[in-house]
């Protein structure tokens, strides 16, 4: 069995240095995203805030549609743009570190949920930007990604977030004063289902190095195969550094 015991070192020592890797372009990314969320932040404000007169979601102004893509990126202010992008660098990362096409993927479908929320449902003569409603789309598929891909690791954060951010979850919530409550909502929604959506689908596949199924042990009888689940289990305990 030392060959399979091998295999399974050298397949979770592949499967470390892969999350390192993927850490680490998340961390870039996450900084150039912000770069460019602040870099808009200083054109709107040169402008007198022009960007938000033009591309804010009004509801149900079909010339505003396009407006769901681009609004997210908007502030009306410094305190507006300083408040979200703690939370933003934070979710965003852990949204990222698995892989960044999935991560713009989900950008993309959280932006359109929480602004079709706005622009479906919202009341008249309001006009909504700002970066929070992706936030919560983020919240949402790091709390379930872990379960929907089956990584330990991914469960045990979502766990973490969702208890310490679990108030984020009141002020998406309808009467929320002073909030798009829907653009919360529906950001929350967006990532829930992202988390489906883009769940990872891993399927089981032979180890380098590991002793073949058919292989006989000292008795003559073939060993037992080992049980993918428990196996995966150990692999990620090992990734936390707990085996």
């Amino acid at each position: 069995m030392g060959g399979l015991s091998q295999g399974w070192e050298r397949a979770d020592r592949r499967t470390a240095d892969e999350m390192i890797a993927e850490a680490r372009k998340a961390l870039f990314v996450m900084f150039g995203f912000m770069a460019a969320i602040w870099a808009l932040q200083v054109v709107n404000w040169l402008s007198d805030y022009r960007l938000d007169m033009d591309f804010g979601v009004i509801p149900r102004d079909m010339g505003r549609l396009p407006g769901i893509l681009v609004s997210p990126f908007l502030h009306f202010g410094w305190s507006h743009i300083e408040a979200n992008s703690g939370p933003l660098f934070i979710f965003g990362f852990l949204a990222a570190y698995r892989g960044v096409v999935r991560f713009v993927w989900l950008t993309l479908l959280v932006a359109m949920t929480s602004g079709l929320a706005v622009w479906l449902f919202q009341g008249a003569n309001t006009m909504s930007v700002g970066a929070s409603g992706v936030i919560f789309g983020y919240f949402g598929y790091v709390v379930l990604r872990g379960l929907f891909d089956r990584r330990l690791v991914d469960a045990l954060i979502g766990v973490v977030m969702a208890a310490s951010f679990a108030y984020l979850v009141t002020v998406a919530v309808p009467g929320t004063p002073g909030v798009s409550w829907l653009a919360h909502l529906g950001g929350l929604v967006g990532g829930m289902i992202g988390a489906y959506l883009l769940r990872d689908g891993r399927g089981s596949a032979p180890v380098a190095g590991a002793t073949p199924p058919t292989a006989l042990d000292r008795r003559g009888t073939p060993p037992a195969s080992p049980d993918p689940g428990r196996a995966e289990l150990h692999k990620e305990l090992r990734d936390l550094g707990l085996l």
